[in-house]
């Protein structure tokens, strides 16, 4: 199968993800939206992705390729019928394309911090063998506000009801991050916009604490994100054949 990620900033990646992709020799291709790249034609992939990046999905002045990549997302959900994952931007993405609303989530939602499933989450294949709640890394501020029409909540937290959802049979999205590495706190605190959303929520030096936290869960980040990936693909090879297309592999 091969697999479509639209990135929105460099360090914004698939993270630990990336590792599971090159054991099942899944091929992917990375567009950098922010660098000027653009979405190559959609029939090609079995798959898309859409990670996360430090603009919000109403800034299409600032970021006028949204406008395109909505378009996009909103394509391969609703006409095309393939497999999506969005993490945190990819999520409101994902909302926003189909018709739901994002605002301001207020304060920023920044830390381990624990999401818990709903009912349906509970019961989707998405998070087939994983606990009821799960211990993420979170750094938003923006939510899913109302989610679109036909979406189920998977997921919640006390502060941001709509952590995780599944639209129509194939497209899901997470507000937390899966894809966490080492590295990733320390990668994002140089960001200018996160830098500065950790320091007014925490004061000076919040990412060497955040960096700690982070260590300290991060046997738990990768149990989750494994996890995840294996039920994620499994929906994926079911789609694959329910819809009869053949499944393509290659190395990269």
């Amino acid at each position: 199968m091969k697999l479509l990620v639209l990135q929105h900033a460099v360090s914004e990646h698939p993270g630990s993800l990336r590792q599971e992709l090159r054991s099942d020799g899944i091929a992917w291709d990375t567009i950098q939206l922010d660098e000027g790249g653009r979405i190559p034609p959609l029939e090609d992939y079995d798959m898309l992705w859409v990670m996360g990046g430090p603009m919000d999905v109403w800034d299409v002045e600032e970021y006028p390729w949204l406008i395109e990549e909505k378009r996009a997302i909103r394509r391969f959900v609703r006409e095309l019928e393939r497999p999506f994952l969005g993490v945190c931007l990819g999520h409101q993405l994902l909302a926003n394309a189909l018709g739901g609303t994002c605002g301001p989530q207020r304060p920023a939602e920044i830390g381990v911090l624990p999401v818990t499933l709903s009912a349906a989450g509970r019961t989707d294949p998405l998070f087939d063998g994983m606990a009821g709640t799960l211990t993420a890394l979170q750094w938003h501020g923006v939510r899913v506000t109302e989610p679109p029409e036909g979406a189920v909540v998977l997921a919640g937290s006390p502060v941001c009801r709509c952590q995780a959802m599944r639209v129509g049979r194939w497209a899901y999205s997470l507000q937390y991050h899966i894809e966490v590495e080492p590295q990733t706190v320390n990668s994002w605190a140089s960001i200018p916009g996160y830098a500065q959303s950790l320091e007014q929520l925490f004061g000076p030096g919040a990412a060497p604490r955040l960096e700690a936290d982070a260590e300290g869960a991060m046997g738990e980040f990768a149990r989750s994100a494994a996890r995840l990936y294996r039920n994620f693909m499994g929906i994926a090879r079911h789609h694959a054949r329910f819809s009869g297309s053949p499944a393509r592999s290659r190395a990269k």
